[in-house]
């Protein structure tokens, strides 16, 4: 049992990459979630990312400060964490993860996060979720619009994000690194993060698994949509054999 509310202490251990495929992080999005993460107790938290902190990304990236600029992000998220909990094992990765790598550190994790931008990155992520059956909390957010949801991959029946977008489709990948985010939606969307892996680690309440939360900033409305698993799923369909 994990308790959240009195412990600082469990032995789960959540594995958040923010870019595992070359592009730039989406920090946004890990860093609230890593914040709240480390603030609730989760016992191992494993920070991949291969970029440095740029005056740029002050903005939406609250893990990091003025004196952080050209620092690693992953040491200086690591620094971070320990301030708030210095009883929270936090691994700094200071690299893209690919394949092999990548497979170790999800098969290694009770949850992951995908706080990524790019469609190359967050089908690794899925494909790797699914061959070692983890629960996936993907998030994404540009402009105004934010999205989150879970793939809980232990669950045959469960959607996995290519069920959502197909890696083959012709989709137009919109990066917040070029279009631009409102930096407080990063901070919703990763917080939604962070409180759905620690119901997933806690075995609490009902997630988002088959749902998909959308939210308009603009008009601070949200709206639910609901998913299935694809039955011809390249990815997933495997696991219902």
């Amino acid at each position: 049992m994990i308790s959240l509310s009195h412990e600082r202490r469990s032995a789960s251990t959540v594995f958040a990459p923010h870019s595992a495929s070359g592009d730039r992080s989406r920090g946004g999005l890990g860093s609230p979630a890593a914040l709240y993460l480390a603030a609730a107790g989760v016992g191992t938290i494993t920070l991949a990312d291969g970029d440095t902190v740029d005056l740029t990304n002050l903005q939406r990236q609250i893990l990091h400060t003025t004196e952080s600029i050209g620092r690693p992000k992953a040491a200086s998220g690591r620094e971070a964490l320990e301030k708030i909990n210095p009883e929270v094992k936090v691994v700094p990765l200071q690299q893209r993860l690919q394949d092999e790598g990548l497979g170790a550190l999800v098969a290694s994790s009770s949850v992951v996060l995908d706080c990524s931008d790019n469609f190359a990155t967050r089908h690794a992520v899925n494909r790797a979720c699914v061959r070692h059956r983890k629960p996936l909390v993907s998030g994404a957010a540009v402009r105004f619009d934010g999205q989150v949801s879970v793939f809980d991959l232990r669950d045959d029946l469960s959607p996995c994000y290519h069920c959502l977008f197909p890696e083959n489709a012709d989709l137009e990948e919109v990066r917040c690194a070029v279009m631009g985010v409102f930096a407080p939606l990063t901070g919703i969307i990763g917080t939604v993060q962070a409180a759905e892996a620690l119901k997933l680690l806690a075995g609490a309440g009902e997630t988002l698994k088959g749902r998909l939360l959308i939210l308009d900033a603009l008009a601070m409305q949200w709206r639910t949509v609901k998913l299935v698993k694809d039955p011809a799923c390249t990815v997933c369909s495997r696991v219902m054999a």
